[in-house]
Formats: structure tokens, sequence, C-alpha cells
């Protein structure tokens, strides 16, 4: 199957191939070609260029006048399989609860986590299925999506499962992330030791025969797990061949930025709270600061210090931490808008944060995150704009006329 775009008023995010990530300054720049073309043929990105050079009409031709062509978002860090909501614990916030407080309470994670073990694999599946289905109309080509409301054996296994029967079923890019390290079960309460071995002795082999994660990720916090637990967790995924992604930073500092570093980790993902310190052992790295405004934005929360983070010279991703607690939105045009209002991105910066960063930090910078010869026709068609500023510009409005995902519109 042949598809043309022509008359594209500007096709953004155009990429020699090679390039993983955006850096520092570079943020600030967003190739693109003005009154372009773009070829599909099948599923990948077979040509662009000006409409000087467009090739005659195919059988499914496109007319984009008026309209931004991009690559589709790359949201490299969500929890959108779980079971119900936790609708009450927002109003609980609004009468002056905290985060923490909910939690102490019996509240956040091991609420979801006592939702998700009474609910069936199929019930989850469907549930789910409607939330990606959802993020793929709102342009979002590849999702990186965790476990971590099981806290069991059976839980876990049961979400990374319906994980891998979503990446089956839907042309959308997916990753999946064990992250049975998201808390600590009532039953393990008094006995963390015996959840991590829990973990490490049943729940990672079990994982591993089933080829269901391809990553591992710790809630590495105060009140959750130590420096030292989540570094035993690192080691453990390793071993069986998950990297790691980390969630670190979100309330406190307590050394787990260097830690990731040090066990090469893809991502660091959160990073509310960043020291000076912080930011210097992340220079020189492979890791990927990952921001997630729209959390900061539903918590009421710090945001991710973007501005400090660049200017070290550093890359930076944004996406949205779809979940039912903290993040019940999975709009990366929502991040995006966040990002320049909130964290004083510019609009560059917060499209290559959502396109490029975002496919390397979910490890698929190969194939998706630009508009790259060879690369997934995964694309945005944008309504007829002035300018792409208007993305973030009119964050309460729908902009997006067209999403193809895999060479074809959804």
């Amino acid at each position: 199957m042949t598809t043309l775009l022509k008359n594209i008023k500007e096709l953004l995010q155009i990429r020699p191939a090679g390039i993983q990530k955006i850096s520092g300054s570079e943020m600030a720049e967003l190739p693109s070609i003005e009154n372009a073309y773009l070829l599909i043929e099948d599923d990948l990105i077979a040509d662009f260029g000006p409409m000087s050079n467009c090739p005659p009409d195919v059988q499914t031709t496109i007319d984009a006048t008026g309209k931004i062509v991009l690559p589709t978002w790359c949201d490299s860090h969500t929890h959108i399989v779980y079971a119900g909501n936790r609708e009450q614990e927002f109003v609980d916030r609004i009468n002056g609860l905290t985060y923490e407080q909910i939690a102490q309470r019996g509240g956040g994670i091991l609420n979801s986590a006592a939702k998700l073990n009474e609910t069936s694999e199929e019930d989850i599946y469907q549930q789910s299925r409607i939330r990606l289905e959802e993020v793929m109309r709102l342009g979002t080509g590849a999702v990186e999506i965790k476990s971590g409301y099981g806290l069991t054996v059976d839980g876990e296994l049961k979400m990374l499962r319906v994980i891998k029967r979503l990446a089956k079923n839907y042309p959308v890019a997916i990753k999946a992330t064990f992250l049975g390290p998201h808390a600590f079960p009532t039953t393990f309460r008094d006995d963390h030791n015996g959840y991590i071995d829990l973990m490490i002795d049943e729940m990672l082999p079990k994982i591993a025969n089933e080829k269901l994660a391809d990553y591992i990720d710790v809630f590495c916090e105060k009140g959750y797990f130590s420096v030292e637990q989540t570094e035993r967790i690192m080691e453990a995924g390793k071993s069986f061949g998950l990297q790691s992604k980390i969630h670190v930073n979100q309330f406190n500092s307590i050394g787990g930025v260097a830690s990731a570093v040090r066990h090469k980790a893809l991502s660091i993902d959160h990073l509310e709270v960043m020291t000076p310190e912080d930011i210097t052992v992340l220079q020189g790295s492979d890791t990927m600061p990952v921001a997630l405004p729209s959390c900061s934005f539903f918590l009421s929360i710090p945001y991710t210090p973007a501005r400090e983070i660049i200017n070290a010279g550093l890359p930076l991703a944004i996406a949205t931490d779809f979940n039912p607690g903290s993040t019940p939105s999975g709009n990366m045009n929502l991040v995006v808008a966040t990002a320049c209002i909130k964290m004083k991105m510019t609009p560059e910066e917060a499209i290559n944060a959502a396109t490029l960063n975002g496919a390397y930090a979910m490890g698929i910078a190969d194939t998706h995150g630009s508009i790259t010869v060879g690369k997934k026709a995964n694309l945005i068609i944008t309504k007829p704009l002035s300018s792409y500023y208007q993305l973030p510009y009119s964050f309460g409005s729908n902009l997006l006329d067209t999403v193809i995902i895999g060479g074809r519109e959804i």
C-alpha cells in the first residue's frame, strides 16, 4: 500500500538516520520543510521533500494544504493497565490530604493493587484497551506500559500478559516494564526483604520465561524503595536481561539518580526535585531524564526543572505518567502544552522531548520519533494551523485531524 501526503504546510522533525536523541541547546532546533510531501510505502516512510520534487499522485493521496505533519508522540512512561479508578482520592486531595497521607492510610498504589487483584484478566484487558485506543486517537504512536498494580506473583503476571496482548492486537509500538517494586504490599509491610526476594526468586524467572517484559523499574523514594534496595533489584533485573527505567526524585533527592546512572539505566523518570549534584552526575551519561508535567499539574507538586537540565547540555524527554492516581490522562498534547506553559520549554524543545527523545527513552529511536526514511510511518496530521506554535498555545483544543500508525489511518 502506498500513500502520498502532499501540499504539507510544514513537515516537522525531519532527521537523517542515526540520530538517537537531542541534547542541550540543540533541543531548540526543530528541522522542517515548508510546502512538503511525504511518501509512505506499506508501514514505512519511503521519501519526503519539497513539493517541487513531489512524485505523481498515487491511489491514496492526502491533500494536507494548511496542515502541519509531524511524527506521532512517543509516550515513554505510562501505567495504563489498571482496574477501576481512584476518583475518591482526587476529592481527598482537594480536601487537603497529601499523596503521602493517602498512601499511609491504604490508598494510592495499594488501593489500585487491591482492585486489580480482584479483577479478571479479561476485564483488565477490556478496560486497558479503551485507554490505549484513546491515546492513539490523541496522536500517540508508541507507548511504554508498566506493571506495578499487582504486587503479587499472579497480579504482576496478569498485568504483563495484558500488556503483551495489547502489543499483539494493536499497531502502536508497546514496550513492557516490570514494576513489581512499585510499593511494598500489605502482607510484606514488615518484611521488605521478603518481598524483594519474592520478586527476584519467583516473579522475574516467570517473567523471563514468558518474555513478558523489556525493562525493570523501581519506585526509588522515601517510604518506598531505598537506594540500596533499588540497586539490588536493578542488578537482579540485569541478570534476566532487563535494563532499568527508574522512578526517582519525585518528592526527595536521596541518591537515586547517581545510582541509576551507575547501573546504566535507560531513563530516570519524574525528577520533580533535582539538586545540582543530580544534574552533574547525568552529564556524560547515556541515561535519559524524563519529566512528567501532567503529574505535577494534577498533584500540584513542583515541575521538573527543565531549563536547568537543558542548559546543562542534557537531553530531556516528556511523558504522561498515565495512571489512576496521579495522572489519569494519556493526552500527550496536554503534556507538550504543559511543558511549555509551566516548565518554560520552547515548542521546539517540547516536541523534541515528546518525539525523538521519548523514543530513545523506550529504546526505539531507530524506528520511531522522527521523520526519517525507513522509520515507521507514524504521523500526526493537524487541522489547518497558523504555525506549530498553536499546538501548545491552544492547549484546550483538539488540533489533530488525522493520525496514521503503521502507514494506516486509525
